[in-house]
């Protein structure tokens, strides 16, 4: 088995948080595992299995990410992440204005059609 790592040092951000974020899912699912495996009268197997499990998975992890077709993908969108044009502070704080006052207004304005809908079926069922 090749431990060599694909295109060492590019795409290292985007291929290590992908890693971790995998690994904490499989981890995640290995404790569930070992809580539900708590009434085997055996700890041997409630405590290695789950182990077994995340060690099999953490490898199948590390050699998933050094394919080259994975590998090639992140490093591409890392890539393509820093060319994106992000938002200054003030411009970020004016979007975020504008939409709050609309969602406001927008809601303001359906709660009084409600409001008059209300009423006026209200009266139109109290003529009959």
């Amino acid at each position: 088995m090749n431990l060599k790592i694909y295109k060492s040092g590019q795409g290292y951000n985007t291929r290590m948080w992908s890693g971790v974020a995998a690994f904490t899912i499989l981890a995640a699912g290995c404790f569930v595992l070992y809580r539900e495996l708590a009434v085997a009268e055996n700890i041997w197997i409630q405590a290695l299995v789950p182990v077994a499990l995340c060690a099999v998975g953490g490898g199948i992890l590390y050699w998933m990410m050094n394919l080259p077709k994975v590998a090639d993908f992140m490093i591409a969108s890392e890539g393509e992440i820093k060319k994106v044009s992000w938002s200054s502070r003030s411009e970020l704080v004016a979007s975020t204005t504008i939409v709050l006052v609309v969602v406001v207004v927008l809601s303001l304005l359906i709660m009084f059609t409600d409001y008059i809908f209300g009423l006026l079926f209200t009266q139109l069922f109290k003529l009959y």
